[in-house]
């Protein structure tokens, strides 16, 4: 959607940010693009990733004149650019490449050796077969089209093209490539992350169209990587050991499998496949050698005594452990672990534990100043100036960072529950001699003796003007069940419940055996909202328990139980603009999937929308499994096949949701749905009108034929890489900083907000961008919105980074995801389906009690 108009409101600051402005000397000529292919010599495909770039890099060296002089950049896949075209639209080569990782010395199971046939020839080298077809060419000028408001198909190739060249470049200078961010071996830019997981620190980059003209964007960027050094080391640190003895060696294989390593005293490098059945000392082979008079002999041998008689090492360390091993699944190579080491830049690709994560978050963190200097000297030693294939572009790299205007909005005023004045400062509030609206009764189940804790529970509770009674009862576990299974532990605490309650309690404040990732959480919480119904709130024991974390607990239990911690004065008096004059919802809705590389974990859907019209600070949530890795939400809209009792019948999620709004405004339709999406990219812009968009205007005239409510949507995207400094401070930029001018689409409307106090690090601003808005609001009224929307989050006493709905929808899919982790989900039925299938063959969520569902039991 083009830009209406620029916000005004708020006070002006001089910034910087993390884009270099780009310049583009010629736009006559063309981007060639070409498919290239590898082939084997016996014709078949090469399938080895890696291989693409040696190759090329020869055909550079040997054929120039062949290929015209021509310089090119190769994506690292099927795939490569030139300026100007090829002398021909289909070339093939033939290039001899030394295959230095399978230069193996000795096969059918022997480890390296000098004494044997194979070594005493010269190294191995493979054949292989370049095919270089042309594709299409991709004129320069759609970029200077683009830079001036004007749409291009043939933009986003441009701009990838450019990116390419940058890709070579680094890989020109050994950098590990992960997209489009690259990281130097250089040892400075390791941060240990326990468990043998390094974070390597690099740097991303990439080209944007902005209102400056093309900018180059860069940023800091970390990857995970094994520790590079000795095998023995990592697996000791891996398996949190200290000997061998004690290592895991079914784990050890899984970890090890596919790592490259590099052997000793040979310095060559191989795959791990595996690891030998017995120990180095007992691992047998066969060794052929030939006689005094030139006739073949094999011997059969130990790994161990090979090395200790043609190589004269005696292996100690690992004699008595299994081998790696490096060969091929039918002719495997041995190598005793104390002689190899793991070869640097391999990615670590598995999921981080809790500490991990936590480890590579702190370790992570750069304040402003240290960020803006990293990515200067970067760029500063890039060297693009003086790459030849950059230079024929035309196009020139500044290396100084760029100026931009910004605005920091006023923080709105804020009501809590019953009326009393809230002025946020610096984007935080709190809530003393304030009172909170709600009244409820607490039970427990604890494993410690809470006494202390409930007495501090209630008087703060007190304090806040809150109306709560002393716990009813203190329900400790019998030690009996602590080493039971999670679900029959929590099966046998709520027998206990009941025979201690004369009825269903309102509320259950749950103790966790343990601070982090406790594996109770998911049965917990099931066992409360979808068999009973129960209002729950889980704590973690701490050895500190003060004031503040009570009122952030409270915060919880208070929204959970229906209450309100704070809303937005314009909210109270109903003069949010366009909002307050018309019914209107608030959907927020996001996607959430498992790890990487998880196609047996659902993603999980998760939609929540306002309810009680004035109001914007009250949410309901629906959820729903669909399959792996999907991001567009499947069940917005579920019409089911007529009946007789039911001829015209919507499962979907927004019938729901919008049932819910008619039900609590009361009786009124919302004419206005504002639609917040997160999580997607640019390339899915199109899907969210097209598809998502479009189940929700189908969702609305299901429901009534002549309803027709005016839509806006906007995405917000809190991945991305553009980064804001204070010219003359070191700290962050202050809460409520927007940028929408320089740096933004030269065309489309969106904006940067920082709504958030940035205490930590370098703050990551939100990125915001309207796709539709036929509702109509100005930019001051849309900003303005957005960023109240960021201080009606009910957890917390300050702004946080991005709008509330978007949030609830995080943690609502992240919650009802836990109920899937349990081996008793396979004969859940849809909480809206009806019992239909599960989507994507995945089992469908629960059906949450009527009393809990409309609560925000997510928060």
């Amino acid at each position: 959607m083009a830009r209406r108009g620029f916000g005004t409101n708020g006070q002006r600051i001089s910034l910087l940010t993390n884009h270099f402005n780009v310049k583009l000397s010629s736009n006559s000529d063309h981007f060639y693009q070409y498919n290239v292919d590898f082939f084997y010599e016996d014709g078949s495909p090469v399938e080895a990733k890696g291989v693409g770039r040696k190759v090329l890099d020869m055909v550079q060296n040997m054929y120039n004149s062949e290929i015209g002089g021509k310089g090119f950049a190769y994506d690292g896949e099927k795939t490569l650019f030139t300026v100007g075209p090829f002398p021909g639209t289909s070339l093939e080569f033939r290039v001899l490449l030394e295959n230095r990782s399978s230069n193996r010395t000795v096969r059918g199971g022997s480890p390296n050796g000098e004494e044997t046939k194979r070594s005493r020839r010269q190294s191995q080298s493979k054949s292989y077969t370049v095919k270089i077809r042309y594709a299409t060419k991709i004129p320069i000028q759609v970029i200077f089209n683009a830079l001036q408001g004007k749409d291009s198909e043939q933009f986003s190739e441009a701009v990838r093209v450019l990116d390419v060249l940058l890709r070579q470049h680094a890989a020109k200078q050994g950098c590990l490539l992960v997209r489009q961010c690259f990281f130097h071996n250089d040892p400075r830019n390791f941060v240990s992350l326990g468990g043998g997981v390094v974070g390597c620190r690099g740097f991303h980059s990439s080209f944007r169209a902005a209102q400056a003209g093309l900018t180059l964007n860069m940023d800091v960027s970390t990857t995970m990587i094994v520790r590079p050094g000795k095998v023995v080391d990592f697996l000791l640190e891996n398996q949190n050991v200290r000997t061998l003895r004690e290592v895991d060696w079914i784990k050890a294989k899984r970890t090890l499998r596919s790592l490259r390593i590099k052997s000793f005293p040979t310095n060559r490098e191989y795959k791990i496949i595996g690891l030998s059945e017995r120990i180095c000392g007992e691992q047998k082979f066969m060794l052929n050698q030939k006689t005094a008079n030139g006739t073949a002999n094999s011997i059969e041998i130990t790994v161990y005594e090979y090395f200790a008689k043609y190589h004269h090492i005696e292996v100690k360390d690992s004699y008595d452990y299994p081998c790696l091993d490096v060969g091929k699944p039918k002719r495997p190579i041995y190598l005793p672990l104390e002689l190899c080491e793991l070869i640097s830049l391999q990615r670590y690709t598995k999921a981080l534990s809790s500490l991990q994560r936590a480890s590579l978050v702190e370790k992570s963190r750069q304040k402003p100043q240290e960020r803006m200097k990293a990515l200067t000297d970067a760029l500063g030693k890039s060297n693009y100036h003086a790459d030849p294939l950059i230079n024929s572009t035309g196009i020139t790299i500044s290396t100084t960072i760029t100026e931009v205007e910004g605005r920091v909005l006023e923080p709105p005023k804020l009501k809590s529950g019953r009326g009393g004045d809230l002025f946020p400062h610096g984007g935080r509030w709190n809530f003393k001699n304030k009172v909170i609206n709600s009244s409820f009764m607490v039970g427990s189940n604890a494993r410690c003796n809470i006494a202390a804790l409930s007495r501090d529970l209630v008087r703060c509770c007190r304090a806040k003007g809150m109306d709560l009674d002393d716990p009813y009862e203190i329900i400790e576990e019998s030690p009996q069940f602590r080493h039971a299974s999670a679900p029959d532990r929590v099966g046998k605490m709520f027998e206990a419940i009941r025979k201690a309650l004369p009825g269903s309690p309102l509320f259950l404040l749950c103790i966790l055996p343990e601070r982090k990732n406790s594996d109770i959480y998911g049965p917990w919480k099931r066992k409360c909202l979808v068999d009973f119904g129960i209002v729950t709130q889980c704590m973690a024991p701490t050895a500190r328990i003060n004031d503040q974390y009570l009122t952030n607990l409270l915060l919880k239990i208070n929204a959970k139980m229906g209450g309100i911690n704070s809303m937005l004065s314009l909210e109270h008096l109903r003069s949010i603009p366009l909002v307050s004059e018309t019914p209107t919802i608030i959907f927020g809705m996001d996607v959430s999937h498992g790890a990487a590389g998880r196609s047996d974990v659902p993603s999980i859907a998760a939609v929540v929308s306002s309810r009680k019209w004035p109001c914007i600070s009250r949410y309901r949530a629906s959820v729903r499994t669909q399959s792996s890795r999907v991001e567009m939400i499947d069940d917005l809209f579920k019409p089911l096949p007529p009946t007789k009792e039911d001829p015209k019948k919507d499962e979907g999620m927004i019938r729901e949701l919008l049932e819910d709004f008619y039900q609590s405004t009361p009786r009124l339709k919302p004419q206005n749905i504002i639609i917040f999406r997160d999580g997607v990219g640019e390339s899915q812009f199109n899907q969210v009108l097209n598809i998502e968009l479009e189940a929700i205007m189908q969702a609305c005239k299901f429901l009534e034929e002549n309803w027709d409510p005016k839509f806006t949507v906007i995405v917000a995207q809190k991945i991305h890489h553009t980064k804001f400094f204070q010219s003359n401070s070191p700290l962050n930029v202050p809460p409520g900083t927007i940028i929408d001018s320089k740096v933004c689409h030269p065309k489309n409307n969106d904006f940067y907000l920082c709504a958030q106090n940035g205490a930590i690090g370098t703050t990551r601003p939100t990125h915001y961008q309207v796709l539709l808005d036929q509702i109509g609001f100005s930019a001051d009224q849309l900003q303005e919105l957005v960023h109240s929307l960021s201080y009606v989050y009910q957890r917390s006493t300050s702004a946080i980074s991005v709008v509330a709905p978007v949030c609830y929808a995080h943690l609502a899919a992240g919650q009802m995801a836990q109920f899937l982790k349990f081996d008793d989900m396979a004969d859940a039925t849809s909480s809206h389906s009806g019992g239909f299938g599960p989507a994507g063959g995945f089992p469908q969520m629960p059906e949450l009690k009527e009393s809990v569902r409309s609560s925000m039991f997510f928060c």
